[in-house]
């Protein structure tokens, strides 16, 4: 995970990053890297950051709205992904209006934590980064949002995997969110996710 903090010397921004060498589990405040975005300059800290922080900054480059990313190894993506299925399909409401824009599929060729080129091509487009044999990158405009969009993702990999188990069992064909009411999610994503405070006059 990597998180982007305002700084009034830093035009994009500083980042905050688990270094390398210690787990989520046991990492500390104390543990945490700070460097700057384009370049990844240790500001703060004294260890190395992880081979995919590169990854994480190229993001929030090129990317001024997410403050937030977040990478996960997903044992269940990635059996999915090998067993042959080539999309994640929607069978919630939730992730639609959540994610707000569709998947972008890695092939297992190509590792954009080594080689971030080709993550211009099509972040603009994208809030998840499916990767293939690898895991899952998703981003989000806070940390809350960045977490609840990996939560709804972990949740709709899961029912893929129960519906096509079900569908196997009883020969009936999956029923899915269709490409055009994905699109309509997404473009009421913010009024359904985050509704605005409306107070009653007293």
């Amino acid at each position: 995970m990597v998180i982007r903090v305002p700084h009034p010397r830093y035009p994009d921004g500083v980042c905050y990053a688990k270094p390398q060498g210690i787990s989520l589990e046991e990492v500390e405040e104390g543990d945490l890297v700070i460097t700057d975005i384009p370049y990844g300059r240790i500001l703060a800290g004294e260890r190395a950051t992880t081979v995919g922080h590169q990854m994480n900054r190229e993001i929030l480059r090129l990317r001024p709205d997410i403050n937030s990313v977040i990478h996960l190894h997903h044992d269940e993506m990635i059996a999915f992904m090998a067993a042959g299925y080539d999309k994640i399909r929607s069978f919630s409401l939730t992730y639609g209006y959540l994610m707000q824009k569709p998947a972008y599929y890695l092939p297992a060729s190509i590792n954009v934590e080594e080689d971030v080129g080709p993550i211009k091509t099509f972040i603009q487009d994208t809030n998840c980064i499916i990767m293939k044999r690898h895991g899952f990158t998703v981003l989000g405009r806070t940390v809350s949002e960045a977490y609840h969009r990996t939560c709804v993702l972990v949740s709709e990999i899961k029912r893929n995997i129960i519906v096509e188990m079900l569908c196997a069992a009883n020969g009936k064909t999956p029923e899915d969110v269709t490409d055009e009411e994905m699109a309509y999610m997404a473009t009421h994503g913010d009024s359904v996710m985050y509704p605005q405070l409306i107070k009653k006059k007293a």
